[in-house]
């Protein structure tokens, strides 16, 4: 079966619109199971952790090397795109069925509960990474770009030189609550116009900074009457940046202390490796941040040698939603830049 068509029976589990595969459901297990089927037909050994990861392995001539990793997870947002996270997953399948048999052995790794819904996300990567267990000697993630930059350049693949820094939290504006009717526009302490004015300012302020973004998905107005003027307001804040510089001059306008996760480099070993597969297709090596947070991210804090491989996404780069698009000769390219770069990986000189 191809990857496309494997995709699409992934796509369908749930029922639309989109995916509907959330970490830890059902849905999620059934996602699990059918891979697990494609990982024992291509003759890859199946094992799963005691955090429910699921492993294929391919061993390798000299098994006692540490293993050269490859996947991503099969878990999504709801009514979300076909490509995001799944890709890496059967890709990583397909990539390493082509490498074949080298001195290492090569393991696809479906990690759960990536999205993280409802709680931190990357459940499953930061378990085995809390787990004690082997570290792989090389972890390459396969994923939909999910942006528009790719696009933009009329580039089909990208090399991922790192994972954002990020800030989230709870930014509260006090005010003080009174009649809609009765209570004369001078003087008033309206929480909710000034939580707008430092939206317009958050906003102004990650334009200043080269690829950095803010967003202030939830707004939480009190008392929340119509005819109120609003006492308080708490707001979501999720700031990125491609490093801590940039990070920090966003924040200078965010009146409040958030959480934040420094960026995370990919390895130069494996990025490499990458690059070098991508011009040998005769492409160019474009190089991308990731915006987002990924599986790889956690595996690189954690010392694992760690790189990414980034597809076009069509559509205006549009991710998370039903119409999340990537083009077939695209995912091919990528498919065989990644196979070639494990069977390098793989083998020792």
């Amino acid at each position: 079966m191809s990857v496309f068509g494997r995709l699409d029976e992934l796509y369908a589990i749930g029922g639309g619109p989109g995916a509907n595969r959330l970490g830890g459901s059902s849905e999620e297990d059934e996602a699990h199971e059918l891979v697990a089927g494609w990982i024992g037909e291509a003759g890859l050994e199946v094992s799963v952790d005691p955090a429910g990861n699921l492993f294929g392995r391919l061993s390798g001539r000299r098994p006692e090397l540490p293993e050269v990793w490859t996947g991503s997870h099969l878990d999504s947002v709801p009514e979300g795109g076909r490509f995001d996270g799944t890709l890496g997953v059967v890709g990583g399948l397909e990539a390493a069925a082509r490498a074949g048999q080298r001195e290492r052995t090569l393991c696809v790794a479906a990690f759960r509960d990536e999205e993280g819904c409802s709680g931190p996300g990357c459940v499953g990567s930061r378990a085995f990474r809390d787990s004690g267990a082997a570290r792989p000697a090389a972890f390459v993630e396969l994923h939909v770009e999910q942006g528009p930059r790719l696009e933009r350049l009329g580039a089909p693949l990208a090399v991922v030189t790192g994972i954002a820094a990020t800030a989230r939290g709870e930014v509260v504006f006090p005010g003080e609550p009174g009649h809609a009717g009765t209570t004369p526009m001078a003087g008033r302490r309206d929480a909710l116009v000034a939580a707008a004015e430092f939206v317009l300012t958050l906003r102004d302020a990650a334009a200043g900074v080269e690829d950095g973004v803010a967003t202030v998905g939830r707004a939480a107005v009190e008392p929340g009457a119509s005819n109120v003027i609003p006492g308080r307001v708490v707001l979501s804040v999720d700031v990125r940046a491609p490093d801590e510089v940039g990070l920090e001059r966003i924040l200078s306008v965010v009146p409040a202390e958030l959480r934040r996760a420094p960026a995370v480099a990919m390895a130069a070993g494996p990025s490499v490796v990458l690059r070098e597969e991508i011009e040998r297709a005769g492409l160019t090596a474009v190089e991308l941040v990731s915006g987002a947070g990924h599986d790889a991210g956690v595996l690189a804090a954690a010392g694992v040698p760690a790189a990414m491989l980034f597809v076009r996404s069509l559509n205006g780069g549009i991710s998370h939603s039903p119409d999340e698009l990537t083009d077939e000769s695209d995912v091919e390219q990528a498919v065989e830049v990644l196979s070639g770069a494990l069977a390098r990986l793989a083998s020792v000189d």
